[in-house]
């Protein structure tokens, strides 16, 4: 038997730069490695990594706050917390003074 067929060639794929700006965003954003995203999407890690290097994007925007802003909302907590502390034990009272038998009662 004579196979006639020839062997498929490994062509490269060409993707766009709307595709490449897309995959490396997504995996900056994500948390997650560049092999599991590359894996999502069908491209090696590798490559992934690469186009990160030729876009030269900045990393995504962080939530941390300045240190101000985290001391006044760490003032803000303790007040917070004080007050919460305070409500509790004037009902821990409260409760006392009306669970305990009153002498009235008692005497009956």
């Amino acid at each position: 038997m004579n196979d006639t067929a020839t062997p498929i060639k490994n062509r490269k794929t060409r993707y766009d730069l709307n595709f490449k700006r897309s995959a490396v965003e997504l995996w900056q954003s994500s948390g997650k490695s560049a092999d599991a995203v590359a894996g999502e999407l069908g491209i090696s890690g590798q490559t992934l990594k690469t186009w990160k290097q030729q876009l030269c994007l900045p990393p995504p925007p962080s939530t941390a706050q300045t240190l101000q802003e985290l001391q006044a909302e760490n003032r803000r907590l303790r007040r917070d917390l004080h007050f919460a502390l305070r409500q509790r034990e004037i009902l821990k009272k409260t409760l006392g003074i009306l669970a305990s038998p009153s002498d009235t009662a008692s005497s009956l």
